[in-house]
């Protein structure tokens, strides 16, 4: 999709409802097919002035801190599911308000919060995340199945004698994959936890599902919810609760070059940070693909693109062009709707890059949102 990058303000964040709608589509579909409900995970996309259009195709949203259980309250007000690995006990009350399903990650957080939980004034489900000892992801900090990991109950550790008041189980395994590393995943949950499951009325398969990527095995996905549903007759609903695939592909991030350097090679410095504005770029890391852009040496002039804090890493990459880099051009980093503006910070006093919002319908693009100093200096005291 291509952008007119003279009508929005440089840096932003530029999501595309269009894009944003085809990829509820898919999701609306797999739930049609299967039976299954489909959440929206706010740590992977959490820009609630899309939610409007987002609740017209998902069931609900999934949080993982108070602060996500009430923006997803306030502006989805559909099924809110929550599940961290702990909860504070000065919390708690306003989680009861607020989110319908509490998924506990141990046994010793479900006890102490139980009687407290099943004695509020409107009901709420409650499950356990287990840990089917399965890694499919590759990259270890995101692998909630690494050995050591805190995430979920290991069968060993598994409290039969304690399941009053658990209607159901959570499971993640995943991230960014395809629907074959699910089909090795689900018999290592019968493996470990079969027995548990036919006790249950309701089941969680987690996020890290890259249902709207271009290759993913939509069949496949609906085969295994299918045929999970007929194994376990008893079981109610399952849910799934991407966040990444809600978003993947439908926003970009715009950034101007500011000033052109020499060390050893062309380095170009621009308006928009990695370490500010998309860490996984330093964290994961990874490398985001530009507009017009390519592999160093693939095309005639090279750069170093680089961010405008004190951060000596602060780089995004090496990248190369048809033609030289001019002060003023605009460059457009591709994918960065999710894990981006989640994650940004206002490190080193760099302003966050607006919001946009781009409808194809009209060709209007919205600024959603300006950050200021203001928004600075609101974060510390």
């Amino acid at each position: 999709m291509t952008y007119d990058v003279n009508r929005v303000p440089s840096p932003c964040y530029l999501i595309d409802l269009g894009l944003l709608e085809k990829n509820l589509k898919v999701l609306q579909f797999v739930q049609a097919r299967t039976g299954c409900k489909i959440l929206l995970a706010l740590k992977g996309f959490a820009a609630w002035s899309t939610f409007g259009l987002c609740r017209q195709y998902l069931a609900g949203a999934a949080a993982s801190s108070l602060h996500e259980a009430k923006l997803a309250r306030e502006f989805f007000d559909k099924e809110v599911h929550l599940c961290a690995p702990g909860y504070r006990d000065d919390e708690m009350e306003d989680y009861i308000r607020i989110v319908d399903d509490i998924v506990f990650n141990s046994f010793t957080q479900w006890i102490h919060f139980r009687d407290q939980v099943l004695s509020a004034p409107r009901k709420i489900r409650c499950g356990i995340r287990v840990n089917p000892m399965h890694s499919e992801v590759k990259t270890k900090i995101y692998d909630p199945c690494a050995p050591g990991s805190r995430l979920g109950t290991l069968r060993e550790y598994f409290k039969e004698d304690q399941l009053d008041g658990i209607t159901g189980l959570h499971f993640h395994t995943l991230c960014e994959l395809n629907a074959d590393s699910l089909a090795r995943t689900l018999p290592a949950v019968d493996r470990h936890f079969g027995d548990i499951i036919r006790c249950m009325e309701w089941m969680n398969f987690g996020g890290g599902h890259h249902i709207t990527r271009p290759d993913y095995d939509v069949d496949l996905l609906c085969n295994l919810i299918t045929d999970f549903y007929h194994r376990y007759s008893n079981i109610k609903t399952i849910y799934l609760e991407p966040g990444e695939a809600i978003a993947l592909n439908t926003g970009v991030l715009i950034a101007t070059v500011l000033d052109i350097t020499h060390n050893a090679m062309d380095i170009a410095i621009l308006d928009t940070s990695a370490s500010a504005h998309m860490p996984d770029v330093l964290e994961m890391p990874y490398r985001p693909n530009i507009t017009g852009g390519d592999l160093p040496g693939k095309k005639a002039h090279t750069y170093r693109l680089a961010g405008p804090t004190c951060l000596a890493g602060d780089v995004i990459g090496d990248y190369s062009f048809d033609q030289p880099l001019k002060i003023g051009d605009k460059l457009v980093f591709c994918d960065m709707a999710h894990y981006t503006m989640v994650k940004n910070t206002m490190f080193n006093g760099i302003n966050l890059p607006d919001i946009v919002l781009y409808d194809p319908a009209t060709d209007q693009y919205k600024v959603q949102r300006h950050f200021t100093y203001e928004d600075f200096k609101g974060r510390l005291s």
